[in-house]
Order: structure tokens, then sequence, then C-alpha cells
């Protein structure tokens, strides 16, 4: 299969723009919803997600169905050519479902039964509420399943949470059996059950993790974690049964999630296992666009980071949801973007991989705790305000891209996330509690790569390590045996594996490796970490490597050097003089241990060197200052780059070859200068 063959995750042939529709909100307003169809139009729309907290619109008593509003928007849409996601309405009950269940309603962790309200408050594990959502997504099927304005089904909205009640508890404990296969004594010692007296001697005697309860013993806590994703996506795949029965050719997907002030992938759910159960990944992105904290460019790394992360997971175009046009409501600060701001941010979100620009949401809520988040209808209903013009501007160009629909591009460069390590990371205590910042460390390796225009895939464990020339795993934690022994396979079959301080301590059950680092490491590396020094806020150290003196911040690792080189010496403190950076050839690869947090110019300068050595290629010869970014799709013809300015100053870039601007269908070639926060969208035949 060619490296550049399409892959269609809509089953459209254009890209989607348009979003979270609620006419439920407005079914006595017949204007507003004819309103809607013209404004569709003129902004260029042509996807709407519907039915995602319409539960009660569509069953107002128990049994009693109205799906008549829905056939008219289903049908009204179809009309004008557009197309629908329509979703599952799990995420937010009716109150009569809680009010005549109550057993769906969620119990916290501390063992305290949550009222009616809010969404996702309801128990993944409750049988009732299986029947109930199973019931309702089969009638949506029935229903629309063949209609030809159906693109896709989005399974529920955003799953978090977790739930404490009786049910989960018996729940996670037959997940437990079957885990340690009915053997309590492997589960005690993979939990150290000694440890504070914590053996336990029946399965009953086990119960979540709680405030009330036992939060110390970091087995149990890493399980749980396990159990409520396991536990989830059953939920899921219950959901999905009819829908696969009913419309097997219909695409299904749900969204996914980040943290929105770190722009760090969301951390309630292992997403790696969850992306196996999804025909195509989509995400909600709503990056803090001119905060007051970091440069733009600093952010748009960031969500270029979470981008790779999820079009990796597949290795196929992803979908964005969520975005908003313009502001939220749910920042400490609720900043509108900047004119431009939005076409950019739109389409970085296309040149990493994105085969949709969708909104949250199409018409701002007249009431409730939404009613000023951003919205591409306002409540003065006009298309003459800026917002709206610069959805159209997005909407106008998604229209000149449909050649990019379904591509990827190849990277031979790769870094490793895992939600686990990460939990276990936080869990444990040691280090300092507040630098640890696991996935931000990772961001901080990306840099150098997102500065160069040289493609990353942000994989996870379970993914093929032999497709890259490089592997960066910073932070590994935890680390089984088995992915020890397949990095010592990549290493040996000729990759480049860089790993840093605080790596391969604790194995899948989080149980220290006794012995000191782990032997395999060992002989891979050729050093041997002996302790790991935490800084103060105020502490700081030195570096040298190769010719240069680095700021040290947060770590320092004390290594001892089997037969690996010594490539950077700590300067200061008991281990002055001792190697802080090493490099090791094992068979036919190289390893890199960075054992101390530096300054963003170390890995720059460290990964320029291994850039230069393995001949890794930028995406384009197009030559450009500090903050601009570019980015490439790719098929068997041409590279489709995405040229954006990052910055809030004029910029030149120059483009060595001629190239075709899709959207202006200027032809380009030489200095070309781009407006703050401008970005230019070209395509440049393939050298073959």
């Amino acid at each position: 299969m060619s490296n550049f063959q399409k892959s269609r995750v809509s089953n459209a042939e254009f890209m989607l723009h348009g979003g979270d529709y609620n006419p439920d909100q407005w079914l006595d307003r017949p204007d507003i919803l004819a309103d809607d169809l013209q404004l569709m139009k003129l902004s260029d729309s042509n996807t709407f997600s519907i039915g995602i907290f319409a539960w009660s619109a569509l069953e107002p008593e128990e049994g009693v169905y109205q799906f008549e509003w829905m056939d008219e928007i289903f049908n009204n849409i179809h009309e004008i050519g557009g197309k629908v996601i329509l979703a599952t309405p799990s995420g937010a009950r009716p109150a009569w479902l809680s009010q005549k269940y109550p057993e769906v309603l969620r119990v916290n962790e501390k063992r305290m039964k949550q009222l009616h309200g809010g969404r996702h408050n309801h128990c993944f594990s409750s049988k009732v509420y299986r029947e109930k959502t199973q019931q309702m997504n089969r009638l949506l099927a029935k229903r629309y399943g063949n209609h030809p304005a159906l693109l896709m089904w989005h399974i529920s909205n955003e799953y978090g949470g977790e739930c404490h009640c009786d049910n989960c508890q018996h729940a996670f404990r037959e997940w437990l059996k079957s885990k340690y296969n009915s053997d309590l004594k492997a589960l005690n010692d993979a939990w150290w059950g000694p440890f504070w007296s914590h053996t336990f001697s029946d399965w009953s005697q086990i119960e979540s993790p709680s405030p009330i309860g036992e939060s110390m013993v970091h087995g149990l806590n890493l399980d749980w974690r396990r159990f409520v994703t396991d536990q989830t996506i059953s939920f899921y795949e219950n959901e999905v049964v009819p829908l696969r029965e009913v419309s097997p050719t219909i695409p299904i997907t749900t969204n996914f999630m980040a943290d929105t002030f770190d722009l760090i992938p969301f951390q309630g759910l292992d997403y790696s296992k969850f992306a196996k159960h999804l025909d195509v990944i989509s995400w909600d992105a709503y990056p803090a666009w001119h905060n007051d904290w970091e440069t733009t460019a600093n952010l748009a790394m960031k969500v270029g980071f979470i981008n790779d992360l999820y079009r990796s997971m597949k290795q196929q175009p992803f979908l964005l949801m969520e975005s908003t046009p313009s502001g939220v409501n749910w920042h400490s600060v609720n900043k509108v973007k900047r004119p431009g701001m939005h076409l950019l941010s739109s389409m970085q979100m296309i040149a990493h991989g994105s085969d949709s620009v969708l909104y949250f949401q199409w018409r701002k809520s007249r009431g409730s705790s939404e009613k000023f988040h951003g919205a591409v209808v306002d409540h003065d209903n006009s298309a003459e305000n800026r917002v709206f013009k610069e959805v159209a501007q997005v909407g106008e160009t998604l229209k000149a891209l449909p050649k990019i629909v379904g591509t990827n591009r190849p990277s031979e460069v790769a870094i490793l996330y895992d939600w686990e390590n990460n939990w276990a990371l936080n869990d444990a205590q040691g280090f300092g509690m507040e630098t640890k910042r696991y996935p931000q460390t990772l961001q901080e390796h990306y840099r150098p790569f997102w500065e160069k225009d040289i493609p990353v895939d942000v994989i996870t464990k379970e993914q093929d390590f032999s497709a890259y020339k490089l592997l960066i795993v910073p932070m590994l934690y935890l680390v089984s045996e088995d992915t020890i022994a397949r990095l010592k396979a990549f290493v040996a079959n000729g990759g480049r594996l860089v790993m840093t301080y605080i790596s391969g301590i604790v194995n899948e059950s989080d149980l220290t490796y006794l012995g000191g680092w782990h032997s395999e490491l060992q002989e891979i590396f050729g050093i041997k970490p002996l302790e790991t020094d935490t800084y103060y806020p105020n502490d700081k150290n030195y570096v040298h490597y190769h010719n240069k003196t680095y700021l040290l911040k947060d770590y320092a690792t004390v290594i001892e050097v089997h037969s690996a080189k010594v490539e950077g010496q700590y300067l200061e403190d008991f281990y002055a003089h001792t190697p802080a950076v090493t490099s090791h050839s094992y068979k036919e690869g190289k390893t890199y241990y960075i054992g101390a947090r530096l300054e963003a110019d170390f890995q720059r300068d460290f990964y320029n060197q291994v850039i230069e050595d393995l001949a890794l290629e930028s995406v384009s010869q197009v030559k450009h200052g500090k903050g601009v970014s570019v980015q490439a799709r790719q098929d068997d013809e041409n590279d489709y780059l995405f040229v954006m300015n990052f910055t809030e100053e004029l910029q030149t870039v120059e483009f060595p070859s001629t190239v075709f601007d899709l959207v202006t269908n200027e032809k380009l070639h030489g200095d070309v200068t781009l407006e703050k926060y401008e970005v230019r969208i070209v395509q440049q035949p393939r050298v073959k």
C-alpha cells in the first residue's frame, strides 16, 4: 500500500465545515430554524452534529417518542446539500429517567449519591442505563441509519468521569479477578500488599480508591484507572451494537479532549485503548489563544503535539469535532480570537491531519451556562458581524481543499506518549510533586522538530517502533519488560533511541525494578543511573555539552558510566564533572541518555545534531523565520504545504521553487510576505 494512499475517514470527499447544532432548543421558533438554513449556506457550512443533548426532546416521557422535529431537520439539511453527524444522547439524560431509575446516578469517590443534573452524571455499570441508551440508539439507527444525509455516528459526548457505586465495586472486583486469573495472591503481590498491612484475604474487601478510605496503594490506583477506561469503553460498545447492526457502513466516532490551559491530553481515560474501538478519531480543541503566559507560536506548538498524537493513533486523518469561532465561556479569562486567528488556527488543524473544522456551537444558546460560549450565529442572528464573516472565510477556504481530504504524511521521528505512565508518575510520592510535568516535557522534546518543520508521530507503546529512524521516550517512568524488550530490538536493528531522567523505574504494576536500573536498559545505554536529585524552584545547576553551557532546573541524575560515551557533564554540586548526557552504540543502533532537565536551547542543539546525523528532512525547502510553521500533507502527486505565521509581526518566507496557491490561484516563487496570523496553502509537485 502506498504511503500516500488516501483514507477518507468520514466517507466524504470534501472538508467538513459546520458544527454542533441544537435545533431542539428552538422548536418553538420556526423563524429561527428557517434563518439557520439560510445562514448555513451563507457560511459555506456543510455538516452538522445534532442530537447530542436532545434526549428530553426525543423522549419527553418514558416510551413517548417525538422524532418528527428531527425528521424535519434531517430533511432540511439534506435539501441544502448538507450532511448530518448524528449523536447518541447518552451524555445528558432526561430527569424522568433519573427519577424513576435512581441507580443510574453516579456515586462519587466519597460514596455520596449524586443528584440529577450536569453531564455524564451516570453510572457506566448500570444495567438500566445500558438498556435505555441501547434502546434509544436502536430507534435512532432504524429511523436514520439509511438517510442520505447521515454521514457519521457521534457516540455520546466527551466521555469522562467515574462512579463508585455498589454496581461499580462489583464490576471492578470482577475486572480484577479476570486480570489476575482469580488469584488473590497475584493481586496482593502486584499491589505490594504487606505495605501498611494491606494484604487482602477476600475479593469483597477490595474497594475503589477514596479519600475516606484507601488512596495510597499505587497498584490499586493504577488498576482502578485502567478499569474506568475499560468500563467506559464497555459502555460505549454497548451503545454501538444497534448502530453496527442497522448501519454497518456508517463510520463511528466519539470526541476526545485535551486540557485547555496546558494543552495536554485528557487524563481521565486511556485514549490509546479507546482509539482501537473507533473508526475515526475526533477531538475538541479549545486553545487559549492570545493568553498572557506564552507566545502564540509556543501555544501553536502544543496544539501541533496534540494533533499529531490523535492523528498517529490510527495513522489516518482525524476530525476536529469541536472548536470555537471566537471565545469560550469557561476559561478564567474568555478572550475572543483576534482578526485572522480563526482562519489560522483552523488551518493548523487541517495542516496536521484534520479533515474538518467543526464548531461548538452553531447558534448561541439563549439561556443557561453556555449562552455566552462562542458560536457561528450570535444573539444578533446576523451574517454581518466579524465572527460570522471569519467563519464564512474558513468555509470558502475549505472549499478550495478537496484534494487534501484523506491525505496523510509519513514521519521518521516518533515520540512515545503513555497515559498509564503519566498516571503512575503523578501518583509517585517522590521527585517534585509540582514539577513532574510529563506531557509538558514531551512537548519540549517535540518543539525542536516543530520549529524545523520535521514531521513527528506521537505514538503509544502498543504501536510499531520499527517504522522510525528516531524514537524519543522522555520520562518513561513506568515501562514493562515487554516494552523494554521492544526498545532493545528497535536499537539493535538500527534505530536511535533517546531516554531521559526518571525513566525505567517501575514495571506495569508500579513496582520498582530491584537491583537498580533494568539490566537490559543498562546493556543498551551503557550506563546505570544511581539517584535522582530533585531541585527546589530556586535551585539551579549547569551542564557543559559540546562546548556550550546550559541551565539545569528540577532534576539531575547521578550516572555511573559502563561503556557509554560521555557527551556532557554537570558543573556544580557533589556530582560536578560527572556525566549528565551520554551516548552509546548498541549493535546496529545508538542510544542517548539525557540525565537532567535542561533549557530549550539544549533540546534544540542536541536534536539538531541528531537530525544532521540521521539526515532528517523538513517537509519543504521553504525558508522562514522564528514563529512560522510549515506543515505538509501529501499524496502520490503533490505536497500540500501550509505556511503559517504564528507571530504578531510581518514575516517573509521564501519559496525556492514555484508553487500554486490553492486559495488565491496564484503562482508563488521567491520572497512572499505573510501578514500577522496569515496562512498560505500551496501545492507543490512531489519530487519522485
